[in-house]
Formats: C-alpha cells, sequence, structure tokens
C-alpha cells in the first residue's frame, strides 16, 4: 500500500484498470480477486518470497525476512516502439522513488479503516536485474497495431518486518 500511494503522488497518471477500477499500477497478484493472464504492460508486480527469520524470537517478536520481487515491462508509447528503452528508465526511475524512504509505518489492513501497528516494515534499495526482452501478445492497451518486443526488468529487494502476537 505505500508504494501504491507514493506512486500516486509521484506520477498520478501511472494507473492501470484491475476489475474495472481505475488505481496506481502496482499489483499484488496474490491479493487479487482475478489477476490478468497477461501483465499489463507500464505496472509493477510484486511477488513474494517465503518468510524467514532474521533474529531469534524474544518474546512474542522476531525480526522477519521476506524476498521480495518487483518486476515491470514496457511496449514503449509509441507504434514503433522506439522509446522502449526511455520507457523502461521511467519506469526503473520510478521504483526507484517509491522505494525511499525504504520504510513505512507496519498497518493491519484486516479492519477497516486501518490501525497502525507500532512497528516499521523497512527494506533494502531494488537491485535491478538485467534488461530482457520477449514477444508479447498485442492488446487493447497498446498503440495501434504494436506487435513489438517488450522490454522487461525484475529487481529484487529484501523487506523486514517484526512478528506480530504470540503465534510464532
Amino acid at each position: 500500500m505505500a508504494l501504491r500511494d507514493r506512486l500516486a503522488s509521484l506520477n498520478p497518471q501511472r494507473t492501470v484498470t484491475v476489475n474495472g477500477v481505475s488505481r496506481p499500477a502496482v499489483i499484488v497478484a496474490e491479493n487479487e480477486v482475478v489477476v490478468p493472464v497477461e501483465p499489463l504492460p507500464d505496472t509493477f508486480y510484486i511477488e513474494w518470497g517465503a518468510a524467514q527469520f532474521v533474529t531469534e524470537p524474544r518474546g512474542s517478536r522476531a525480526l522477519l525476512g521476506m524476498d521480495c520481487t518487483i518486476s515491470h515491462h514496457t511496449f514503449g508509447t509509441v507504434e514503433s516502439g522506439v522509446d522502449r528503452g526511455r520507457t523502461l528508465a521511467e519506469l526503473d526511475m520510478e521504483l526507484s522513488a517509491i522505494c525511499q524512504p525504504p520504510k513505512t509505518a507496519k498497518q493491519d489492513f484486516s479492519q477497516t479503516p486501518s490501525v497502525d501497528s507500532g512497528t516499521n516494515v523497512f527494506w533494502t534499495m531494488p537491485q535491478l536485474g538485467a534488461v530482457s526482452g520477449s514477444l508479447g501478445a498485442k492488446q487493447e492497451t497498446l498503440p495501434a497495431k504494436s506487435q513489438s518486443t517488450r522490454l522487461e526488468r525484475r529487481a529484487q529487494l529484501k523487506v523486514y518486518f517484526f512478528s506480530e502476537g504470540s503465534s510464532l
């Protein structure tokens, strides 16, 4: 939610429509009711790894870490796709910007409104992987007749947080 809110402030035009609702272009697939079969272009996708103990539990709390992958791709903004590199660089810069500062207050979203849990979630800065490309299916959101190769990037980071409660 923090990255989604930061993206909305940084670039209000970077939106995506999922299940008929327009919102900032950050998707955590495991949290979606319906996930688009083809990943949407110019959208940040967050995937989580397994939680691992960083410190031994003391009482009811332990510091945990999770691997996180944030991927994005683009076809560019023009039919010829000649601006794909520039557009991918814009996405990279936006990802770097929304990850700073590398922390946010931990919220309990199981209730409305959400409640501050009194601790922070913090993370390392994203490590950008190599640019790759693949042929993507033509989508209505792409420039007319665009069948170009998309440019993709995956970024890795580690997210840290304190466990809650006594259910360890």
